[in-house]
């Protein structure tokens, strides 16, 4: 038995002589003489420029960040404004335009004296809605009452003051469209 393991352990030791140091000084060399040559160059970096510090009299001017006052331009300068998409802020509202378009739905139609009706139910009240009639909250117009849909043109305001139209559309709800 015991020479069997120094026959292994001889074995085991020519070996690990063979992973030897053979290649890897080479390398090892060739990187040391890459290293010895390669001269990095870094451009400086610029002088941070002086911070000079600004003391804001908050008491004394108006809050920039006030919402009043940007709602107050834009209210000014949309009474001067002779946009032709502006409504009349001064006409007494119908009782349809005091309901978001979203909370209505149509659920029918029907004709009366050769005018077509729109038949609109909102929460639980039914209403009944022709071309021409003022609804929804953003200054909407009837434009049209078809069989299965009514076209609406609505006024809306953007960020920068300008009235503006659009038109949207309240189909009509069948037991498929609840689903």
């Amino acid at each position: 038995m015991s020479a069997r393991i120094v026959m292994g352990m001889a074995l085991a030791s020519a070996l690990l002589a063979g992973c030897g140091d053979s290649d890897v000084r080479e390398v090892r060399d060739w990187m040391e003489q890459v290293k010895h040559d390669t001269h990095p160059t870094v451009k400086p970096l610029a002088a941070p420029k002086d911070f000079l510090p600004y003391a804001y009299g908050a008491k004394d001017a108006v809050d920039p960040f006030d919402p009043n006052k940007l709602l107050g331009e834009l209210a000014r300068t949309a009474a001067t404004s002779n946009n032709p998409n502006q409504p009349d802020l001064q006409r007494p509202r119908e009782l349809l335009e005091t309901f978001p378009l979203d909370t209505m739905q149509m659920v029918g139609t029907m004709e009366k004296g050769g005018t077509r009706y729109a038949l609109l139910q909102v929460d639980r009240s039914l209403y009944q809605v022709k071309t021409g009639q003022r609804i929804g909250q953003n200054f909407g117009v009837v434009t049209h009452v078809g069989e299965d849909a009514i076209d609406i043109r609505e006024v809306v305001q953007d960020a920068a003051g300008e009235w503006s139209g659009r038109v949207t559309k309240l189909e009509l709800q069948t037991k498929e469209n609840h689903k």
